[in-house]
């Protein structure tokens, strides 16, 4: 069978349907290369900054892995940003939606929040609310997005800074999409995982 015969899917046969879903499980297992693919094109994103979209998304990885983070953590910070392009006014949205089945979901609310909290850096320059996270005042994964974007997003503008290249991450990558989507033990709900582990940092400074 090279397609299928119907053209309504209430007319598809249990045999067409097993032969899509392999296509598709085919398809799906390559996710993680279609988005380091993506994630190039942000250099042909915004400019005006000292470093890439890319750089700025190479360079917040870079620091995540240098603070001992976890795959969870450092692909989320590869990635926090690809929505960039396509989807400019939802971007976090956009990313925590991609990552949402293959990370913790403390990881995926950081993500989708991520926006609101860095207007803390710039916002009342432009005559915006800087406080817009304080509506998530309490909330169990407040503080973890706090220094997501302290330690890796609004810090990740330095051209002068050693930054690892996409090829780095590929692995990463590759093992946080390989997982079964949604699996429970993988999502996680209501673990905090810290963002950084001193001794998994001096490791990977040693090696």
């Amino acid at each position: 069978m090279k397609t299928v015969d119907f053209t309504a899917m209430k007319d598809g046969t249990r045999e067409e349907y097993e032969f899509l879903t392999a296509h598709e499980i085919d398809y799906a297992a390559k996710t993680g290369e279609r988005l380091l693919d993506a994630l190039v094109k942000l250099d042909e994103g915004l400019s005006g900054y000292k470093v890439t979209r890319l750089g700025h998304s190479l360079q917040a990885a870079t620091r995540a892995w240098r603070d001992g983070a976890d795959a969870d953590w450092i692909a989320c910070a590869l990635l926090h940003d690809i929505g960039d392009i396509d989807a400019p006014y939802n971007h976090d949205e956009y990313a925590a939606t991609i990552l949402k089945p293959f990370v913790r979901e403390q990881c995926t609310w950081v993500v989708e929040k991520h926006g609101d909290f860095q207007r803390l850096y710039y916002a009342h320059h432009l005559g915006g609310n800087r406080n817009a996270r304080e509506k998530f005042a309490g909330h169990a994964y407040f503080d973890d997005c706090d220094q997501f974007c302290e330690r890796w997003d609004q810090s990740s503008f330095d051209p002068d800074y050693e930054t690892f290249d996409i090829d780095f991450f590929r692995p990463i990558v590759a093992e946080v999409f390989a997982r079964k989507a949604y699996d429970p033990s993988v999502i996680r709900a209501g673990v905090r995982v810290a963002l950084t582990d001193p001794e998994t940092a001096r490791q990977r400074a040693n090696a």
